[in-house]
């Protein structure tokens, strides 16, 4: 039987739809799941044999939920850091299409081990390149995450579009259009797990609409809704993919990737830097979600995504990293701050609050991904991914305002992090893995892969 935890004496944010906090209020866990939220210290009667931690100090939040990220890319961090999006990936295929599932998997345990140091219990990831012999890149993913003790939301990605058929990525890196949907059933049919307590779906996740042709973003939206998952892919990140989409299709890229399918509620895009009002209108009316991406779209110089107009419109927004070769820090935490002041230099100090930052972080991550009614807020019957973070220490002493805290000061320390009611970071240290290992096979991995290019 899983002993009974009760965190008290804490500033409870649970994020839940009237934004209900406790400024002294407990939390208590059971079978890895909430089953009571509130005021003051948690009841007697639940207090025999319950682990109680101490929550002075802390603000306690729904685990954070990160919504896009290209884990493999922990390995390649450093590199055209001067470049815009296109140039940058030019000069990265080249490297990536050496990657295997041994080096993937380091490369995702020291992304994930960073994740879940700066709040983050549910990981998104988007791979989409599959070298020929490179093993079961997905399967590496599922076990890296499970090594680490997060939520992982995978998607097998693909590209089909080589450049001497007009696409950006070398056609070296690409596979056909059938080994690419083929792949995606299998990983669907292998690792997908539907359940409320899930700790792995997989969604299906075709690039971009310059590196992919429209026969497999097609199929791809039939193949994913036939098995009953999510559809993720990039869009409007750049104004070079505004111009390929014009040139190529006479579209903006909303309009190209509507007609083959891909708006929709089980639907979700990367970035959205440069929507147009119609786009925002389609989106919202469709239930499209977006991963704002606030840190890699400032380091490739892509934009400021309009999220004031999306959340506005009612678009689900959620918050992401992004690969760690465009956000090297690799911390979900930061791009709270990040959001809340980029959205501000676009549309005005009062135009994102920390509150609003903390939503699109919980409860806008859980939209994106459809688990809304399981993780997201801290409310009871909904799984226990909770941060503690500490807040009285001389970073954020004096700070009458614990969310303000977290949302425009320096990350706060972990005092507590738990996935489904397990503690994985404890004091700051990662706990649920040796720390100091990952780091070792993440060095090493990063050199094998550069000496193979």
């Amino acid at each position: 039987m899983t002993r009974t935890t009760i965190i008290e004496g804490a500033h409870v944010a649970t994020v839940d739809a009237a934004g209900t906090e406790h400024r002294d209020g407990h939390i208590v866990i059971d079978d890895g799941r909430i089953t009571a939220v509130g005021a003051g210290p948690a009841p007697a009667a639940l207090r025999a044999d319950a682990e109680i931690v101490d929550g002075t100090g802390c603000l306690v939040t729904p685990g954070l939920v990160n919504t896009h990220h290209h884990l493999y890319q922990w390995l390649t961090r450093g590199y055209a850091q001067d470049s815009i999006l296109f140039d940058w990936l030019t000069s990265l295929y080249p490297l990536w299409s050496r990657i295997d599932a041994g080096l993937t998997g380091a490369g995702a345990a020291g992304a994930m081990a960073v994740l879940a140091r700066s709040g983050c219990t549910t990981v998104g990831d988007h791979h989409y390149i599959f070298p020929q012999g490179s093993g079961d890149i997905v399967g590496a993913l599922v076990e890296s995450a499970t090594t680490v003790g997060v939520r992982l939301h995978a998607t097998r990605g693909s590209m089909d579009l080589g450049a001497s058929q007009g696409g950006l990525p070398p056609d070296f890196a690409v596979e056909t259009t059938d080994a690419a949907l083929k792949a995606s059933q299998e990983a669907v049919e292998r690792y997908h797990d539907a359940s409320f307590d899930s700790m792995v779906r997989i969604a299906i996740a075709p690039c971009s609409p310059f590196s992919v042709t429209a026969d497999l973003l097609r199929e791809a939206a039939v193949l994913a809704r036939s098995l009953d998952v999510r559809l993720h892919t990039h869009a409007s990140e750049t104004v070079e993919e505004d111009a390929y989409c014009a040139e190529h299709f006479g579209m903006t890229p909303t309009e190209y990737l509507e007609s083959l399918g891909w708006l929709g509620d089980d639907v979700w895009m990367a970035h959205a830097v440069h929507l147009d009002d119609p786009a925002i209108r389609r989106y919202a009316e469709t239930g499209t979600g977006v991963a704002h991406c606030p840190s890699s779209n400032g380091r490739l110089a892509a934009g400021i995504a309009p999220v004031r107009a999306m959340l506005d419109a009612g678009v689900p927004v959620g918050l992401g990293v992004d690969g760690a070769a465009s956000n090297e820090s690799g911390q979900l935490g930061i791009e709270i701050r990040e959001s809340v002041l980029m959205n501000r230099l676009r549309t005005g100090a009062d135009s994102m609050s920390v509150r609003d930052g903390l939503r699109v972080a919980t409860m806008g991550g859980a939209r994106v991904l459809g688990r809304q009614d399981e993780i997201g807020s801290i409310e009871p019957g909904k799984l226990a991914d909770i941060a503690v973070w500490q807040v009285d220490r001389v970073e954020h002493a004096g700070i009458l305002d614990p969310v303000a805290a977290l949302g425009l000061g320096a990350l706060p320390p972990l005092k507590r992090l738990y996935v489904g009611g397990r503690a994985i970071v404890e004091d700051a240290t990662l706990v649920s893995a040796d720390e100091n290992a990952i780091a070792r096979g993440v060095a090493a991995a990063s050199l094998e892969l550069a000496e193979r290019l």
